[in-house]
């Protein structure tokens, strides 16, 4: 128990130096910054503060009737030295601003003081909310969209913390990982996971691992990691540490019963926390151990890796590999948390990340728009890049939790990724260099064949594989006819209009997937 006392002490002298900062809340009109703001201040014991509410009481009057009469510069000018007024007041706690409000440079600065947390709300919902109610903005909705658009990327810059639209309650249960936000690493940023059996916290922040951070702070924690983990020094403060072999090879119920057997024998229980530490194959392996052990217990990932911190680390699917099949033993389990700290991929070996580099354009396929636009034009991701990944695979997690829908989008690249694993026993690629062979087959399938070209290239940066070598092409074809995500006779595959517009549920001609497969094995 003295590690958790020591993390204890550490948490509790970093929140000391970060008394004074207030929650800030930002966002666009009709994200309900009042009513969340008198919620939250509610919770802590104190009083909410609004600046729209402060603005008329000083006015005298409704703010529309002052903006129309005098003019938005005018009424900027007013808005921007009454928020400023209170962002200075030390005993702010809650703030809830005013949508144009960060239109103000100075105000921009007072705020990076406090801990920002933009409200996200969609368009249409904003304007279901916001129209007809006095608001001298919310009057033509064309007008209304484009202005939602063009402040939404203005909120993400100085916000600390986002929290989805769509669960007005959501920010209470959000409210002890924003206090643990007051805590963290300078830099650190939260986004809000949401998914149907729960949601959690996804901390990203340099320094985290070293800062001895982590959340939820309740419970003893057993650490689970790998051997090439532990040598690098990426550990967390732990009652019991577990250590696997690493490798894909690795990820199988042996291993799991080793890990639950070791969980039973330290005491373990229902109240304590499973904490990951490592790649993908830790996470999968770790997480599954714990849906199942005593019927669930709560899990923290922690990953270590570009494919870990792109990817797999969220979502809550967790499982280990069969003879038979790859994830063909497995289960849903969303973690209580995820913590990010990109400064631990400086110590990755080049070719690991490589292989997680596959993830990154394969999201960003998914996502288009900015995120691809960074990504293929080269470079190493970046903390942007990887934040931008992770919301992209939260956003389809929130929409679908079991892939009953979009989710599969997210399988771009690997169901012929999994067979090529499998067909040569999970030792001769990374999962990354398997899925980058697996997309390639996939951007053929679709018929893009100059975005194949492009997404090559960027593989052939990183001396990524791009022939398939160690297994033939029609065991590699035999092995998708056999991917755990088969209904009926058929494999459902996903494929590429362009970057932006990926959908599941393709079905395939067996000889121009055998040709894909040939083509990469030639």
């Amino acid at each position: 128990m003295e590690a958790l006392g020591e993390a204890a002490e550490a948490g509790t002298a970093a929140q000391g130096g970060a008394q004074g900062r207030a929650l800030v809340l930002v966002g666009f009109m009709g994200a309900g910054k009042s009513s969340t703001a008198r919620m939250l201040a509610a919770e802590l014991g104190v009083q909410a503060l609004d600046s729209d509410r402060e603005i008329e009481r000083e006015l005298g009057e409704p703010i529309a009737d002052f903006f129309d009469r005098e003019g938005e510069a005018a009424f900027r000018a007013r808005e921007e030295e009454i928020v400023l007024r209170l962002l200075s007041d030390p005993r702010a706690r809650v703030v809830a601003l005013g949508g144009g409000s960060l239109g103000s440079e100075l105000v921009r600065e007072a705020v990076a003081r406090h801990v920002v947390v933009h409200l996200e709300v969609d368009p249409a919902e904003a304007w279901r909310r916001a129209s007809n109610k006095g608001r001298p903005l919310a009057r033509d909705q064309a007008r209304f969209t484009q202005l939602h658009g063009d402040r939404a990327a203005l909120y993400d810059s100085v916000a600390h913390a986002i929290l989805p639209a769509g669960d007005r309650s959501m920010p209470r249960r959000a409210l002890t990982a924003l206090e643990a936000l007051r805590g963290a690493p300078s830099g650190t940023r939260l986004v809000w996971a949401a998914a149907r059996s729960g949601d959690y916290p996804v901390f990203l922040g340099r320094g985290l691992l070293a800062a001895g951070f982590l959340h939820p702070r309740n419970g003893r924690r057993f650490a689970v990691t790998d051997g090439n983990v532990a040598a690098s020094g990426h550990v967390v403060r732990a009652d019991a540490t577990i250590t696997i072999p690493g490798g894909e090879a690795e990820k199988t119920l042996a291993r799991a019963e080793e890990v639950l057997r070791e969980l039973a024998r330290s005491g373990a229980t229902r109240a304590d926390l499973v904490v990951a530490v490592g790649g993908g194959v830790v996470g999968d392996l770790a997480g599954f151990c714990a849906a199942v052990y005593q019927r669930g217990m709560r899990h923290v990932q922690v990953p270590t890796t570009l494919v870990a911190q792109v990817d797999s680390a969220y979502g809550g699917k967790t499982g280990v590999d069969l003879p038979e099949g790859k994830n063909y033993a497995g289960a849903y389990h969303q973690p209580s948390a995820v913590i990010v700290d990109p400064s631990v991929l400086s110590t990755l070996p080049p070719e690991e990340s490589a292989a997680g580099y596959v993830e990154v354009v394969k999201t960003a396929l998914i996502a288009g728009g900015p995120l691809w636009a960074r990504v293929r034009a080269g470079g190493d991701p970046d903390d942007d890049v990887i934040l931008g990944c992770l919301r992209t695979k939260l956003a389809v997690v929130a929409e679908d939790e079991r892939d009953e829908g979009r989710r599969p989008v997210l399988n771009l690249g690997h169901t012929v990724g999994h067979a090529i694993e499998a067909a040569t026993g999970y030792r001769r690629y990374r999962h990354g260099e398997a899925v980058g062979l697996g997309l390639l087959c996939a951007l053929r399938l679709s018929g893009r064949d100059a975005l194949r070209t492009e997404v090559a290239s960027l593989l052939a940066q990183r001396w990524l594989p791009q022939r398939l070598e160690g297994a033939p092409a029609a065991e590699v074809a035999a092995l998708v006819s056999r991917d755990k995500k088969r209904t009926g006779e058929s494999v459902p595959f996903v494929l590429v209009e362009a970057p932006g517009q990926v959908t599941p549920g393709h079905e395939v001609d067996p000889a121009a997937l055998l040709a894909a497969i040939e083509e990469i094995a030639a």
